[in-house]
């Protein structure tokens, strides 16, 4: 009689989180890249963020459909499919002739992280000691939050050592090797009842995301019209989710929820954005090559590492305010810093600047995130995790979008060196706005009753 396999759940979470881990860190190290793209495939800055943007899609499209595929699927049927689709997208990047090659690979990740990144929380959350949860739910943010602070250090590395090929070729191995450890960790099981998919309703929020991303590489009139069309998706989509609940938006009536989310939101798409604009202000206008852009980014992601599990304990022991009013500060002021700075291209200045930013990133991004889900109530946990995630990747790619769409427009009218630094510098003068209102956000969120889900931290008394 063949033996029944075993679930081993450390394996499974690591398996599943290296995946995912990669998925999100390869996001960003193309970004470092992209002045070399330009001259290669001969496009322009709009054209190149799609490198980026189109990953994030993908994700943010697919996101919605995680609850759906958990009751639908067997965990080792998604995570299959999460892998290999992935290790399909790096394999064709690897070898890609023309630049919609590699978009089309670029899309390929995006929907195994998709999967593979829901996959990850689910199983923490569904198979998890309670005593552990929180310690694993760390480990799991600490892939969304460090990763693409990480992505250009070890795309700049490789770009300039090798060529930016070698990105992809350097993740197969931990690919294969997530691939393996998978198989051994996350058993066969009974294959749940496939429940009726409504596409209309994913149909229309693709359509959606999309439109509103490319009115920002489009020009004149067709600015508005892909605007119009991506308001009509909107449109028809909440009217088909309302029969269908494809994603569920209660939890959006939550006003503390929704102000922390909309502050964690925020967050998202500097730390995306800031993602693109520095490495490449550093390349065009300051002249460094692709790894030493990619190197500036590494003290201040280390940083964030560090920070990111022991802004937890912070949590535990002081409460929610501190840590997340003090990280948004701190990183407020790092990004009015790094605004003033730029233009004097002293990069241990400016590594300095990114530091701070990162210090109050690590004190208050994964907080963020755990205090807004803890202002709901049980039965809304897995709606609100499902409309976090689904945003959370679609405002980055915004973040990435917007940043591109400016810094191409100082190009054209200031040139292509000194317009870079002119749209850099305005651009982080808009990411520290950003972040006054993630701070204003967040005082008001924190200071309104909400309904505690979870073991969320009290402030402690006098």
């Amino acid at each position: 009689m063949k033996q029944k396999q075993t679930f081993h759940f450390y394996g499974a979470v690591a398996a599943t989180g290296l995946l995912s881990f990669t998925g999100v860190l390869i996001e960003t190290a193309m970004n470092v890249t992209f002045p070399t793209l330009i001259g290669e495939f001969g496009i322009s800055t709009t054209a190149v963020q799609w490198v980026t943007t189109i990953c994030l899609l993908a994700i943010s499209i697919i996101a919605p459909l995680s609850s759906y595929l958990n009751r639908s699927f067997s965990a080792r049927a998604l995570f299959l499919a999460a892998n290999l689709l992935f290790l399909g997208g790096a394999v064709l990047d690897c070898f890609s002739p023309g630049f919609a090659a590699l978009l089309l690979g670029r899309v390929l990740q995006g929907v195994g992280t998709g999967l593979a990144l829901p996959l990850m929380f689910y199983m923490i959350l569904t198979k998890s000691p309670l005593e552990i949860r929180g310690r694993m739910m760390g480990f799991g943010t600490l892939t969304t939050s460090i990763a693409p602070a990480i992505g250009p250090t070890y795309g700049g590395m490789l770009a300039h050592l090798l060529n930016w090929r070698s990105i992809f070729v350097f993740i197969l191995p931990i690919l294969v090797g997530s691939l393996l450890l998978g198989l051994h960790s996350i058993p066969k099981t009974e294959q749940p009842k496939r429940e009726p998919l409504h596409g209309a309703a994913i149909a229309f929020l693709a359509v959606f995301f999309t439109c509103f991303l490319t009115a920002f590489t489009a020009k004149g009139l067709l600015t508005a019209v892909w605007l119009l069309a991506g308001l009509a998706a909107g449109a028809l989509f909440l009217r088909a989710n309302r029969r269908h609940s494809l994603l569920g938006l209660a939890p959006l009536r939550n006003r503390s929820f929704t102000l922390l989310m909309v502050s964690f939101l925020l967050y998202q798409a500097l730390l995306l954005g800031n993602s693109f604009v520095l490495p490449n202000v550093l390349q065009i206008a300051g002249g460094l090559n692709a790894s030493a852009a990619g190197l500036f980014m590494f003290p201040g992601a280390m940083l964030g590492a560090v920070l990111a599990p022991v802004s937890g304990w912070v949590l535990d022991r002081l409460g929610a305010k501190k840590p997340i009013l003090i990280g948004l500060a701190v990183a407020a002021g790092g990004m009015v810093l790094l605004a003033l700075l730029l233009h004097t291209a002293q990069v241990a200045l400016l590594v300095a600047a990114h530091c701070i930013f990162m210090t109050g990133l690590g004190l208050s991004y994964s907080n963020l995130m755990t205090c807004s889900l803890a202002r709901l109530p049980q039965a809304q946990l897995s709606d609100g995790n499902a409309v976090l995630n689904t945003l959370q990747q679609f405002i980055g790619a915004m973040g990435t979008a917007t940043s591109a769409f400016v810094i191409s427009l100082f190009q054209q009218s200031g040139g292509y060196r000194s317009g870079t630094m002119l749209g850099g510098q305005t651009m982080l003068g808009i990411f520290a706005c950003l972040l006054l209102v993630s701070f204003l956000c967040s005082f008001l969120g924190l200071h309104l009753p909400g309904t505690s889900a979870a073991r969320e931290p009290q402030e402690p008394q006098n």
